[in-house]
């Protein structure tokens, strides 16, 4: 009994050691850590109680390890903030979190909606629509992958100007529509093989899939766009405001 317990203190000893030299900043993002013999020796621990210690921070997404010739422990790259409470384009979603905002437009072309995509956007059936893919870069490294699809017909011309940054504000620019309103649905998903090479990931890591229908301030939609992102690299964050002055209610 003893021992479990001075094995699990040494544990969570060398784990706090290591997320205090991490959220210090002594070691960085994307940073290979020390050999095991190394990193065991700086700790003061043997080699099992630094894997256990590795393992629970692999765990939580503080670290990531790679199997093999040339891989090792590496500080995980700082997650982002998905904030559902409010409608914000990525780019200014990343530069308000300290990220360097980037994208890499993969297509951009008019064509018929299918009927999910007509449905979402009040459209007849065959519509046409503005199609834009994209990647979403943080710091140059990709953090999710975009389909966005918009209402040729309202926004005439947007292929026309430049995509690669926030749509919205080229809607609010050019168009003068703003995002109002968004339904967001969210799953989990693993990455096909396509998604896994555009995003640098493995085949079959986890993804957060999110669709979503944005609407303009007449609670006319006007975005059905379909995001992948890095589940390693991603947040999500939502604000419930409570019932001002509403008595709370027990079962």
């Amino acid at each position: 009994m003893t021992s479990d317990v001075t094995d699990g203190t040494a544990v969570d000893g060398a784990r706090r050691r290591m997320l205090e030299l991490i959220t210090s900043g002594s070691l960085e993002p994307g940073q290979r850590l020390g050999s095991e013999r190394e990193l065991a020796s700086d700790l003061g621990v043997s080699r099992t109680t630094l894997r256990q210690a590795l393992g629970a921070l692999e765990q939580s997404g503080v670290v990531r390890r790679v199997p093999g010739r040339g891989g090792g422990t590496f500080v995980s790259r700082a997650k982002i903030e998905r904030d559902l409470s409010s409608v914000v384009g990525v780019p200014a979603l990343l530069r308000a979190q300290g990220f360097t905002a980037g994208s890499r437009v993969i297509s951009a072309s008019i064509l018929s909606a299918d009927e999910v995509t007509a449905a979402a956007l009040n459209l007849d059936a065959g519509g046409l629509v503005t199609e834009i893919v994209r990647i979403r870069l943080a710091d140059g490294s990709p953090v999710s992958l975009e389909h966005a699809r918009l209402p040729a017909e309202r926004f005439p011309g947007l292929l026309e100007l430049p995509l690669g940054g926030s749509v919205y504000e080229l809607l609010d620019e050019h168009y003068g529509v703003r995002p109002v309103e968004a339904l967001e649905r969210i799953e989990a998903v693993s990455a096909g093989p396509t998604e896994a090479s555009v995003l640098g990931v493995d085949a079959g890591a986890p993804l957060l899939s999110i669709t979503r229908t944005a609407n303009d301030g007449d609670g006319v939609p006007f975005e059905f766009s379909h995001d992948l992102f890095r589940a390693d690299r991603t947040r999500i964050l939502v604000r419930t405001p409570g019932a001002a002055g509403a008595a709370a209610e027990f079962p």
